[in-house]
């Protein structure tokens, strides 16, 4: 990988990568009417060229990274308190990624392309996905 720039972030409330395609689905389907789906976050990243010259945001499930989206852009979003916000667009497009183990935080962070897990494969609605703990464990073991 190169020196790019890439958003982790965790995925609250998602027990797996399947929960979190489903409940993306469901807001892509709100926000055809008002236009393009972006998940919305409190801060705006101060390195956004960086982000949006092929940046992905990294999900956190279950205490591990578990898949990437591609980011598509930041849109500028005001809330019903007049606050802005940062809309992180993405490609609905999942990837899979190597689970890599990660401790709660709040809001997200910056991760380097070279301390980013490696991709597995795109995401198929369905497909069973190991529980992260147990990916994490195989992954440790050097089977995964």
């Amino acid at each position: 990988m190169g020196e790019g720039l890439n958003l982790m972030k965790l995925s609250v409330g998602s027990d797996s990568v399947d929960c979190l395609a489903k409940w993306q689905a469901a807001r892509r389907a709100e926000a055809a009417a008002a236009g393009r789906y972006a998940h919305v976050t409190r801060m705006w990243p101060k390195q956004a060229a960086a982000l949006l010259d092929g940046g992905s945001l990294y999900w956190v499930v279950r205490g591990a990274v578990a898949c990437r989206q591609r980011i598509l852009a930041l849109d500028a979003r005001v809330g019903a308190d007049g606050i802005r916000r940062c809309g992180i667009v993405l490609a609905p497009e999942i990837v899979l990624t190597q689970p890599q183990p990660r401790r709660p935080f709040q809001g997200w962070r910056y991760l380097k392309d070279q301390d980013a897990p490696a991709d597995l494969g795109p995401y198929r609605a369905g497909e069973t996905v190991l529980p992260a703990s147990l990916a994490c464990e195989l992954a440790a073991l050097g089977v995964l």
